[in-house]
């Protein structure tokens, strides 16, 4: 059974990230990602995966659910770590045969490291804690450009659409008799599964285009859930953009 990556399992919880405008919510944390992703300086970068993870408890979303996905985060993000440790110029500090370690290398790799996962942990708190068709509306008020925001809608969509189909033609496929093997014939089989999943998902966006056009879809999305910034939203949301303002101001005045 295939687990679809619902990422708005848990909108239906009621924590101070819930309650928080979804138009304040999206312009405070793209704020305070892009400001710790950007700070050159590890102590601070440290400060502000904390913050993060405290972020993240006050959304109330289960650590299981985060622990999920950061795994696969983390199987690339340590990668590039381990990469950047051996092939870093500067002072060596352990040599292993013909591979060395550096400290800069090191340094690098978790300044970088820990950008990112403070970086994916905000997404939780951020689009985690409202549903899918809410974050799409408070885009499109925002004035993101709606080609784009259509693209976000359709793409989260058919994910599941997509996937059902996937494993509809992979059962078709062990009923008559096929094993997944590193043989010419099964890469054959999975290329021409593929090619068949390309073609059924064209055929199904043109029903789509001409259900839709026939139904008067201007593009514009459209939810019965209306927007109401409130006074704590305000300080939620300058609290966050001050937060991640000050902690360049503090990596300005490190030595």
């Amino acid at each position: 059974m295939i687990e679809y990556p619902e990422i708005d399992r848990y909108a239906s919880l009621d924590s101070p990230m819930h309650r928080f405008d979804p138009r304040a919510k999206i312009i405070a944390f793209l704020f305070l990602i892009f400001s710790i992703v950007i700070i050159p300086e590890l102590k601070i970068v440290i400060i502000g995966l904390f913050f993060a993870i405290f972020l993240l408890i006050l959304s109330r979303i289960p650590l299981s659910f985060v622990l999920g996905h950061l795994k696969w985060v983390a199987l690339f993000v340590l990668s590039l770590y381990v990469m950047l440790a051996f092939t870093f110029p500067g002072k060596e500090i352990a040599k292993f045969y013909f591979l060395s370690i550096t400290a800069e290398g090191l340094y690098t790799g978790s300044l970088i490291t820990l950008r990112a996962f403070s970086a994916v942990i905000l997404i939780f708190p951020m689009i985690g804690t409202m549903r899918f068709d809410t974050m799409i509306k408070a885009l499109d008020k925002l004035k993101v450009p709606n080609i784009l925001v259509q693209m976000l809608m359709f793409t989260y969509r058919y994910i599941f659409v997509f996937m059902d189909e996937f494993q509809r033609i992979g059962t078709a496929m062990r009923s008559r008799g096929f094993k997944l093997r590193t043989t010419l014939y099964a890469l054959r089989t999975i290329g021409k599964a593929m090619g068949m999943l390309f073609v059924r998902s064209y055929e199904r966006a043109e029903r789509v285009y001409r259900a839709m056009h026939s139904r008067g879809y201007t593009g514009n999305p459209k939810t019965l859930v209306e927007f109401e910034i409130r006074r704590r939203d305000y300080i939620l949301a300058v609290s966050i953009i001050g937060f991640a303002v000050s902690l360049h101001i503090i990596s300005f005045f490190l030595p």
